[in-house]
């Protein structure tokens, strides 16, 4: 089977295991998983071996900048502390006990150091996929966390990688100098992308080219970063950040969309393939595994399972009371949770391709031209502690989530609300000098100003004429797509006329639907619970 038709099996595979995950209420990655594995019975998908750089390079960039497009940056820096201890002290506390529990298998430090850091980070497209349903407070935590683990935790895995294969031996300054210049010229590297980007596009004034500039920059913060032997991932993350800070008035409207709608299908497809993938990779795991026998092997992933879910587990639950301890401030004490709250949080550290890309990227040879001893038994363990990780933490998580009654977001809905009010009231101050300039006549005028005011008015309080407007408005519209398809089914219009005018009423019809749900949202909020 050629290259090409095992992109359309794959790509097959998971629209059509996605559909099944939904239907059965199952958590997706671990159906998607499975379902590689099933594919691997087949001697030309089976006979396919992943390479851990295509993840890193093929996958990792492009799924970690469309979720630094979509985060929210106001969570990230209300709940910064807690990201960074997440994202780096957690990820430090996970290696240690990974590699001690290793240690204690027979591996050497070495060795059991890089199965830490391979298994210290979670993975930021199987948590969005399991975390559904948590206030947007914990679930951008939990998503910024993953997007910043991959970069600490890869950093540890090229201190530890060094000192395994014995290109260099380990030292205290040497590994913390480590560190600070990845993250430093990652966070320098990523800044000055997402800046030249920003630059480039206000100069660009065509669509095509503004998309194209999209699908590259991933690739042009995370090569030259790696390169420069800094984090690629951070340098990935920092430039979605930064531009899309920028791209509210940056991106035309018409190429906003069309950039957004690509990034969502690309995520999708990516964040699926890749677990369809890992899933093939499993016979091959297995097979190879030499250096451990298999039940000492599946010993050590289980105790190493137990292990990263009950670190986690730990760190989550107690580090805020030495965070209390140290901070006693009044604005601290106001975003103290119950313990409750915090064990969607715990409970959500799945790993994924990541973790299993690090571990086959991991060198077969030490310096010396020797064979690496225990690598087969990294790259299984990871495997497993993957599939444990999404069948117990993933499938169970949100029940979790129904378990801690987590509050539903009102403040969501209130700034909602006042976004609306506010750029309504913004537009009726600067109606009358864009009037005057345009020489706009006084009726348009008066049309264009009621229906400002009528759009400010609709958050001031219930109106039962609104709900039953947007319907009507909505069925109005729907009648024009019937006379558009029409008027192309009786060859009256040609289909690219059809485009064109179906895109003004899809835009139309989607702040329609946009206004209707805010309306619902204002004045039928959610039960609590």
């Amino acid at each position: 089977m050629r290259g090409l038709e095992i992109i359309v099996v794959v790509l097959t595979a998971v629209l059509a295991l996605t559909w099944l995950a939904q239907r059965l209420r199952v958590s997706e990655p671990l159906l998607l998983l499975l379902g590689g594995l099933v594919l691997a019975a087949a001697p030309d998908i089976g006979g396919v071996h992943l390479s851990g750089n295509v993840v890193l390079l093929g996958f990792l960039p492009p799924l970690l900048y469309a979720e630094a497009l979509t985060i929210s940056q106001y969570q990230i820096r209300a709940n910064f502390r807690v990201i960074v201890l997440l994202s780096v002290g957690l990820v430090l506390a996970t290696t240690a006990t990974v590699a001690a529990t290793g240690h204690a298998f027979g591996l050497t430090w070495a060795v059991a150091f890089v199965l830490g850091a391979v298994l210290s980070p979670t993975d930021a497209t199987a948590v969005a996929a399991v975390a559904r349903g948590l206030p947007r407070r914990f679930l951008t935590t939990m998503q910024a966390e993953s997007l910043v683990n991959d970069g600490t935790a890869l950093a540890a895995y090229a201190v530890a990688v060094d000192v395994a294969t014995g290109r260099n031996s380990f030292s205290w300054g040497e590994a913390v100098g480590r560190f600070l210049l990845d993250y430093a010229g990652g966070l320098a590297i990523g800044a000055g992308v997402g800046l030249l980007v920003i630059a480039v596009r206000r100069h660009l004034h065509s669509t095509p080219l503004e998309s194209g500039l999209s699908v590259l920059t991933p690739f042009a913060a995370y090569l030259p970063a790696e390169a420069a032997g800094v984090s690629g991932v951070l340098a990935v993350v920092v430039g979605g950040l930064v531009i899309s800070r920028a791209s509210p008035l940056l991106i035309p409207a018409r190429s906003r969309m069309q950039v957004v709608d690509f990034w969502s299908v690309t995520a999708f497809l990516l964040n699926g393939s890749l677990f369809v993938l890992v899933g093939t990779q499993l016979p091959h795991v297995v097979g190879d595994l030499t250096a451990m026998s298999p039940w000492r092997a599946v010993q050590l992933a289980a105790a190493v399972s137990a292990v990263v879910m009950a670190t986690r587990l730990v760190y989550v639950f107690f580090s805020p009371y030495a965070v209390r301890a140290v901070d006693r401030r009044k604005v601290q004490r106001l975003r103290r949770i119950p313990p409750r709250y915090r064990i969607p949080t715990a409970w959500g550290g799945v790993r994924g391709g990541v973790s299993l890309a690090a571990a086959l990227s991991m060198p077969t040879l030490t310096e010396s031209g020797q064979h690496l001893a225990s690598r087969d038994t990294v790259v299984f363990v990871t495997a497993m502690v993957i599939v444990a990780t999404l069948l117990l933490q993933g499938q169970t998580l949100p029940a979790v989530i129904r378990w801690a009654r987590l509050p539903p977001d009102r403040e969501a809905d209130t700034e909602e609300q006042l976004a609306y009010r506010h750029i309504a009231e913004a537009a009726l101050e600067s109606l009358p000098g864009h009037a005057a300039r345009l020489h706009t006549p006084a009726a348009v005028v008066e049309r264009v100003g009621n229906e400002l005011r009528a759009h400010a008015a609709m958050t001031e309080g219930p109106s039962p004429g609104h709900r039953t407007e947007y319907a009507l408005r909505r069925q109005i519209i729907a009648a024009k797509r019937t006379a558009l398809v029409d008027l192309r089914d009786r060859r009256r219009i040609d289909d690219s006329v059809l485009r064109r005018v179906q895109e003004s009423l899809d835009a139309e019809d989607l702040r329609l639907e946009l206004g209707l749900e805010g309306h619902r949202l204002a004045h039928h909020p959610q039960p609590e619970g």
